[in-house]
């Protein structure tokens, strides 16, 4: 409990007025009397206020499952308890996690109407809106609520209890979206085009006229024999493969991520980074195979090392993410190559391995030892983030000669990386590199390629 500014202001008064009262005996009487009277009341407010006023109870309403960096609404159920009286101004705060952002700086301190709890029972409902900006596990400690006295000469907060926990999702929404949707829908909206079908790398899928524009290639003539009218096949992409995603969570990709246009003014707790998009990548992709009717499995390395089992059928997804969802990236080393290591001893069939992360020039020797072991059992795809501030100071002008040795570097080492990606096609691995805002839609229009060629 703490003197209220209205306590303060009537002590100086008093002060002032005994300060008079050295140079006039009636202002020093007033001063006594006025002290006196002043004095219980403000003893009696006081012990009011501290016994009596917290009768307040309250309970917060939120749901359990929020997606990152998407609204969500709280309820405070504030209800009065028991026979005390009211106070005269009740200001609340609710402690909510440093993951989350209110929508608007002014929410708090809430001013509560005092009237609306003057029944005894009736609830005070105070909504507002959060924006949680991090993934994973969160919690509300509780509320506060500062109560002032009837005669507002004091203060006092009052902590209550009124806890919340649940997750935050990667923004699940538009995934959930997507999925009452056919994939050509989801495609188109991604902005990807159509892949032209490779070969016979398909599975058949039925028997059908010929129609204008159909291939020649895919006539079948013992059957156009028999019905005396062209028949063709019709294929479909091979189903009941198997997918799996390695993700790297350790320096490499623990940098800003480029496509993120509020990274110089948001007031995010934690910026955006490179896995981030990563993640979420990986996720949309596991989505768009479960429903190609192949099966997914992630690994992830470097901060944190996970293993999920592979997995068939949409039902999967769920499990996928309550998997990832709390992942998060650090400043910590990473060995890509052990993490394939690792993944192939544990894996029992052809595999199209997807290996995300930031290779350079370096990892070249390390990987071609494991070449051998790959290339006739699994397929695997190295895909690499590329670097913002690499390409900006190899294309910037160049002004000075510590500016145009900068230039030179970033020029030398970018020139590597892709004389290394080039080495690695050679020798039948893929390779794909792209911006962290291009993952999701390269990723997709990558896996449809390589399903649609008949390699796995």
């Amino acid at each position: 409990m703490k003197p209220a500014p209205a306590l303060v202001a009537a002590a100086g008064i008093w002060f002032l007025l005994g300060a008079a009262g050295f140079f006039s005996d009636t202002v020093a009487l007033i001063w006594l009397y006025a002290g006196l009277v002043l004095l219980p009341f403000v003893v009696a407010d006081g012990i009011a206020l501290y016994v009596l006023a917290d009768r307040l109870t309250v309970k917060r309403h939120i749901p359990s499952y929020l997606a990152q960096d998407e609204s969500a609404a709280v309820t405070l159920e504030v209800r009065r308890s028991g026979t005390g009286f009211l106070p005269f101004r009740i200001l609340l705060w609710d402690i909510h996690p440093a993951s989350m952002e209110t929508i608007e700086a002014d929410t708090f301190p809430a001013v509560l109407e005092r009237e609306q709890l003057a029944a005894n029972g009736a609830a005070l409902l105070f909504q507002y809106a959060l924006q949680p900006a991090e993934r994973g596990q969160w919690s509300f400690r509780g509320t506060e609520l500062l109560l002032s006295s009837l005669c507002r000469f004091w203060q006092l907060k009052v902590f209550h209890p009124c806890e919340s926990s649940g997750r935050t999702y990667p923004n699940f929404k538009k995934i959930q979206a997507a999925a009452g949707e056919d994939l050509r829908g989801l495609l188109e909206r991604t902005g990807l085009k159509n892949i032209r079908m490779r070969g016979q790398g398909m599975e058949f899928r039925s028997l059908r006229e010929y129609q204008e524009g159909d291939s020649l290639r895919n006539v079948d003539w013992r059957a156009t024999g028999r019905r005396r009218k062209v028949i063709v096949r019709e294929y479909q992409e091979e189903q009941d493969q198997q997918v799996l995603f390695l993700l790297d969570s350790g320096y490499r990709l623990h940098r800003l991520d480029d496509a993120d246009p509020r990274r110089s003014t948001s007031s995010r707790a934690t910026p955006r980074m490179q896995f981030d998009s990563a993640l979420e990548a990986v996720l949309l992709l596991s989505w768009v195979s479960l429903k190609h009717g192949d099966s997914a499995a992630v690994g992830t390395f470097g901060s944190s090392s996970r293993w999920l089992a592979p997995r068939k059928g949409v039902s999967a997804f769920p499990i996928l993410m309550n998997g990832l969802y709390d992942l998060t990236s650090a400043p910590v080393p990473s060995s890509p190559f052990s993490a394939l290591e690792d993944a192939l001893a544990r894996l029992k069939r052809r595999t199209f391995i997807i290996l995300i992360s930031n290779f350079r020039e370096e990892d070249g020797e390390s990987l071609s030892w494991i070449v051998k072991h790959i290339e006739k059992r699994h397929l695997l795809l190295v895909v690499s983030l590329k670097e913002a501030e690499s390409e900006f100071l190899a294309t910037r002008r160049a002004v000075g000669a510590e500016s145009a040795l900068e230039s030179a570097a970033a020029f030398s080492y970018l020139s590597a990386r892709r004389e290394l990606y080039a080495s690695w096609e050679h020798t039948g691995l893929l390779t794909m590199e792209c911006r962290a805002r291009d993952l999701s839609s390269a990723l997709i229009s990558r896996y449809l390629q390589v399903k649609r060629s008949g390699r796995l």
